[in-house]
């Protein structure tokens, strides 16, 4: 057991600013007593300890309220992405239970309630959760679900609170540390950073939907010394870039799949701190980041968090150094498993041990490298190929912006690698494109065809989407 972490907060730093978001500085005695007004108007509604509560929301300090407001009741939050469909979202809401769903605008199901509905509900007191279980089920957010239904994943409050020990162990805490978030709070990057923030003390920058102008500016001006992003966020903030940024600025924590060789050289240039990260919603966030002394070990997501145990596994048998295989972890933010999902967890989760789906290897001095989803490899004729090696070599082509690669079925060799590509400024045709490929890839990697396309699939959280690439592809 352990205190409520946003009521322990309001407690020891009451004055400290929690929350900004350009038009209001919220303290954490203010966000307390806001979600203490937001559980009264819940309980009011009939939510009480265990019931589960949806939240489709874009980031704003509304959706901050209602989060901490249910976690004080007990109920547990349904984090729903505001990008997914009306079907998507109602099948989340019937698998999980949800008795409502707390939305910014209207949604066409009986169990909505509009955030302006909501704000003008009657109040009822209730039994506000002063402590927290770490068992306890906190969070559910559905994976993706690249094939089948998505599944539910089940955060405890012992896994957001390991979640948050392990990254500060590894990037350390200063009392002026501002982060700014600019991934949704839907996703598990998102959340991270409010579990932080009241365990850390620390504000947090809210940017209600990413601009990458923007993002520089406020670092520039509002003091933000840590940023959570993906590369593809990364690539467009160097790109609008017009002056470094200012030595306050300690951290640029970048996810969601390896970080492209050519971008990470392009912000040692700029003297953007760029820590590689590698986690999942399984696991409550990071597993591994690249530490500051570290930073020599270009696209390295970086040794487990103190935490945290990591293997490499192929066929039963634990790999040895530099040997690839799929990516096992254990410690005690992995989830509890999946909702209502017996199953999908007996097939993911075993001994203690979280079989990722991901391939990659451990170098001879213990520092991880991913190098796909599993899911996602390209075996042709025998050969293991990865997609973001392609990438990462596509990119490195000053015409190419981005770069997606996925395999396609074919006669002789199984399956051969299939690419699409954004450009800048500029043209470039096909040939010289795989020429350019050949000069740095073995021959079975240069891919088969390249497609010049106007934009890549990408979720809420801008991972490439090859499912839906696949989808693309001419035969």
């Amino acid at each position: 057991m352990i205190p409520n972490w946003l009521l322990q907060r309001a407690h020891i730093t009451p004055n400290r600013i929690a929350l900004h978001d350009g038009t209001e500085a919220v303290s954490f005695a203010e966000l307390h007593e806001r979600a203490v007004k937001r559980a009264r108007q819940l309980a009011y509604l009939g939510v009480k300890k265990g019931d589960v509560v949806a939240v489709l929301m874009k980031n704003s300090v509304h959706m901050v309220e209602i989060i901490h407001a249910i976690q004080y009741i007990g109920a547990i939050a349904l984090l729903q992405n505001v990008r997914l469909s009306v079907e998507e979202v109602r099948w989340q809401l019937e698998h999980s239970g949800a008795r409502f769903v707390v939305c910014d605008e209207s949604f066409p199901d009986e169990r909505a309630v509009t955030w302006n509905e909501f704000v003008h509900m009657n109040e009822r007191d209730g039994q506000w959760q002063t402590m927290y279980n770490f068992d306890d089920v906190a969070t559910i957010m559905y994976t993706s679900g690249t094939t089948g239904k998505p599944k539910g994943v089940m955060q405890t409050y012992g896994n957001h609170w390991w979640s948050a020990i392990g990254s500060v162990l590894n990037l350390g805490l200063r009392e002026d540390d501002c982060w700014l978030a600019a991934v949704p709070f839907f996703h598990v990057s998102g959340l991270s950073i409010l579990m932080r923030s009241v365990i850390y003390g620390i504000g947090v920058y809210i940017m209600s939907s990413f601009d990458a102008k923007r993002a520089n500016e406020l670092i520039a001006q509002r003091n933000i010394t840590i940023m959570s992003a993906v590369s593809t966020m990364v690539q467009q903030m160097v790109k609008e870039l017009k002056q470094p940024y200012p030595p306050s600025f300690r951290c640029m924590l970048v996810g969601g799949g390896p970080v492209p060789a050519p971008l990470l050289q392009r912000c040692d240039r700029l003297n953007i701190p760029v820590y590689q990260t590698y986690g999942m919603t399984e696991t409550a966030s990071q597993v591994a980041t690249l530490s500051p002394e570290a930073r020599h070990k270009h696209g390295s997501a970086g040794k487990p968090l103190f935490h945290m145990n990591i293997r490499i596994e192929k066929d039963g048998e634990i790999m040895h150094a530099n040997e690839a295989g799929e990516i096992v972890v254990k410690g005690p933010s992995v989830m509890k498993g999946y909702w209502r999902n017996k199953q999908a967890t007996a097939a993911v989760l075993k001994d203690g041990w979280l079989y990722t789906g991901d391939i990659g290897y451990i170098d001879e001095e213990g520092f991880l490298y991913v190098l796909d989803r599993r899911s996602d490899l390209i075996i042709s004729g025998g050969e293991n190929v990865y997609p973001a090696e392609i990438e990462s070599v596509l990119l490195q082509h000053e015409v190419v912006k981005e770069a997606g690669v996925v395999g396609v079925a074919d006669e002789t060799w199984g399956q051969v690698p299939y690419a699409f590509v954004v450009l800048n400024d500029g043209h470039i045709t096909e040939e010289q494109l795989k020429q350019f490929c050949m000069n740095k890839l073995a021959k079975y990697k240069v891919p088969k065809r390249i497609q010049v396309v106007d934009y890549l699939p990408r979720n809420a959280a801008n991972k490439l989407m090859r499912h839906e690439l696949k989808k693309w592809v001419k035969q």
